[in-house]
């Protein structure tokens, strides 16, 4: 027989445990809600995430060209002497996709090269992506397994990175690049890398 006093304890250790969600879905709520509120009351560009790389010389390139691209393999030749911006893409990627013709666009820009890796993506759609949207890259290299994205600490892509003539990092995006952040974060720190006085 069970008695008021057994069961108390059971109740107890059922509401607990039903609290326990809740407060973990409550803390993953306010985080999301300081989030939005930096981004819409301060501005605050949640993309920009800091990167350990900036201002260090960027990883090594030597990655195979994709099949078929008529583009070379990305090499640290392919990018040595050169203001560059390295992008992280694929053809699945929806994001990838919304940033291309700002890609497209840049590239016409003499003072910039344009180079692209191809992040665990197959070859064939690799091809299709890049015939539906025009290929902004003046080197592509293929990147099956991640290991280069690893390298160059990517979080998710799209992601970016200026790397100046020297070989060092210069800023890095996270995310699609939108017209805001070309014209309000990439485009300045193209013209403060082009102004450099030469040592």
């Amino acid at each position: 027989m069970t008695t008021d006093s057994d069961t108390q304890p059971k109740r107890r250790t059922t509401r607990v445990l039903v609290l326990i969600p809740l407060a973990i879905f409550a803390g993953f709520a306010a985080i999301a809600g300081k989030m939005l509120y930096d981004q819409d009351v301060n501005g605050l560009d949640v993309s920009a995430i800091p990167s350990a790389l900036i201002g260090k010389p960027a990883p090594s390139l030597s990655l195979p060209a994709l099949d078929g691209s008529q583009t070379p393999a990305l090499t640290d030749a392919a990018i040595r002497g050169r203001l560059t911006l390295v992008n992280v893409f694929a053809s699945w990627c929806v994001p990838c996709r919304q940033e291309h013709p700002l890609l497209t666009e840049l590239a016409k820009d003499p003072r910039l090269t344009i180079v692209g890796i191809n992040y665990k993506d197959r070859n064939d759609n690799a091809l299709r992506f890049l015939g539906e949207l025009g290929n902004p890259y003046d080197a592509i290299g293929i990147d099956p397994n991640g290991k280069a994205a690893i390298d160059w600490g990517v979080y998710g892509i799209p992601e970016s990175y200026l790397v100046g003539p020297d070989g060092t990092i210069l800023y890095k995006r996270v995310g699609p690049f939108d017209e805001r952040s070309v014209v309000q974060d990439l485009l300045p720190s193209i013209e403060t890398a082009t102004n450099k006085p030469s040592s």
